[in-house]
């Protein structure tokens, strides 16, 4: 299995070159033990929430509930991942760098945000990565496992997009946001060819995933864009309609989903 190629969040404005040039032997050192990928993501992040956003309390209050929404979410998979990755035997060979790779880049989404946030990040939450006993094996079976992270990714997309508009009055968080949101959408992607599935979601189908994760793919068959029916169109039909667009959750959808990975 190859490497996971996921785009350098590298999106730095020209004030902060000179600060990103002055860290280059840090970034030579981290490339060494975590690669080029994580390593730029990381440090790239870092001189993002040292500079271009300040103190926390410039935050305005929609902003700080977006970004704690976003860092309950982050907050989970990097947990899942790095229990995942501790668990012996789980995840075959030739995808350890896979999911390594992945769970590098949610370490760095968490620390990104929690550099945002301040004192107003939330606490990171207690996890039940079996949602109850419905997932019962998903450190001892790697096929359990898989359908979790697809479930998790695919959440992670949709949850993103559902936010984007609460960011607007904030260029630069809106930026960031959305460099998150296309690199689980990488995620996303890569686990479901893992598993098997096609690499996007088909109308509102959860595909071989449990019942219990439907939640996460309702609303995702709608076909009307902007007020146009796509499935109409010449050439189109409601399967390649909804293959093309991607649908938000909102935060209460996405939250009722996370709830079940959080222990009360």
């Amino acid at each position: 299995m190859e490497n996971l190629n996921l785009p350098l969040l590298e999106s730095v404005e020209p004030d902060y070159i000179n600060e990103m040039t002055a860290r280059r032997e840090p970034i030579e050192k981290a490339k060494a033990m975590t690669g080029a990928v994580a390593a730029t993501t990381i440090i790239s992040f870092g001189a993002l929430a040292a500079t271009a956003y300040g103190q926390d309390k410039k935050l305005p209050g929609k902003i700080v509930d977006v970004l704690n929404f976003a860092l309950t979410l982050e907050y989970l998979e990097d947990e899942f991942y790095r229990t995942a990755l501790g668990s012996g035997g789980l995840i075959p060979q030739d995808t350890q760098d896979v999911f390594g790779q992945i769970s590098k880049h949610e370490t760095a989404h968490v620390a990104l945000l929690r550099s945002v946030l301040g004192s107003k990040a939330v606490a990171k939450p207690n996890f039940d990565f079996t949602a109850g006993g419905a997932f019962a094996d998903v450190f001892r079976n790697y096929q359990t496992f898989l359908a979790v992270s697809q479930a998790f990714e695919d959440t992670g997309v949709r949850a993103y997009k559902g936010q984007a508009g609460n960011l607007k009055s904030n260029d630069k968080i809106l930026t960031v946001a959305l460099q998150i949101h296309s690199v689980e959408a990488r995620h996303a992607a890569m686990v479901r060819r893992l598993r098997g599935e096609t690499p996007w979601i088909v109308g509102d189908s959860r595909g071989t995933l449990p019942a219990a994760t439907q939640p996460v793919y309702n609303g995702d068959g709608n076909t009307t864009q902007g007020t146009v029916n796509v499935a109409a169109l010449p050439g189109s039909s409601a399967k390649i309609a909804s293959q093309a667009f991607d649908e938000p959750l909102t935060k209460q959808e996405v939250l009722a989903i996370a709830g079940l990975f959080i222990r009360k």
